[in-house]
Formats: C-alpha cells, sequence, structure tokens
C-alpha cells in the first residue's frame, strides 16, 4: 500500500521540461569592463522558456537579444526566451545570450564562471540548471568551441 501511494504522488509531481545545455562559454573581459556575454546552445524536451539566470560573478545577469532595428543593431533585455521542444536553440554573439553585468573582477581566459539558469515550462513551473562555463579570449566568436 505504501508503494502504491508512493507511485502515486511521484506520478502527480510536475513535469518539468528538461533542458539539455552545450557549449557553455563566456567571453572574457579587459580591466575595468564591466560586462560581457555568455553564450550556449539550450535544448529543451518539452516547451520552456528562459527566463533568468544568475552569477556570482556579476551583480546582474539578463537575458538579452541583438537584432538590426532601421538598419542599427540593437541590444535589449527580453523576459524570457522561448524554446520549443526539440529544437536547439542557440546564444551566440549577434544574438541571443545572457548579459553579464557589473562584473566583480576581470574574466580572464581559461577561468570557469558558475552560471545558474532559470527555466519555465507549459505549466509556469520553474526550475533551475547549475553549470560552469569557461571564459574564452575577448575576440573568441561564436566558432571557436
Amino acid at each position: 500500500m505504501k508503494r502504491m501511494i508512493y507511485l502515486m504522488l511521484l506520478a502527480a509531481l510536475p513535469a518539468f521540461a528538461q533542458v539539455t545545455v552545450s557549449e557553455a562559454w563566456v567571453r572574457g573581459t579587459v580591466a575595468q569592463q564591466k560586462a560581457t556575454g555568455a553564450f550556449m546552445t539550450l535544448t529543451a524536451s518539452q516547451d520552456a522558456r528562459l527566463v533568468g539566470a544568475s552569477s556570482p560573478a556579476a551583480g546582474v545577469v539578463e537575458v538579452h537579444e541583438m537584432k538590426m532595428v532601421d538598419d542599427v543593431m540593437r541590444m535589449r533585455q527580453i523576459d524570457g526566451l522561448p524554446l520549443p521542444a526539440g529544437q536547439a536553440v542557440q546564444l551566440a554573439p549577434g544574438g541571443y545570450h545572457l548579459m553579464l553585468m557589473q562584473l566583480k573582477q576581470p574574466l580572464a581566459d581559461g577561468q570557469k564562471i558558475p552560471l545558474t539558469l532559470e527555466f519555465e515550462d507549459a505549466r509556469h513551473q520553474r526550475s533551475t540548471i547549475q553549470l560552469e562555463a569557461p571564459v574564452r579570449p575577448l575576440n573568441a566568436a561564436a566558432a571557436h568551441h
């Protein structure tokens, strides 16, 4: 009987969208630079959204997009990045990315930066993933993996 109740409780738990993170990296900085970008590929098993992030290396981390508006590249914070089920979504230079601001120290090539990503599934249930992203040189491009 106890086992049956346990299995029923497990079945009643919300099904969180599982998200796989790959190729994560953070762009290095120079002295006095207070912001940089973090990039990666996210793939969700169910429809989900990236709704936030944090890092002990930065005072603020925001989800941003860059796009052309009237022939000018514009960057802005977005409240969430849709992650359609089974589709890889790239966070890359010149597109969607995490903006790490109010950096606490310069980020040097080879360092590992802790990041916590926050996701929301279709039922508005939230979950987090913690990872460490390596710092790549300031001039690193999306193809440098």
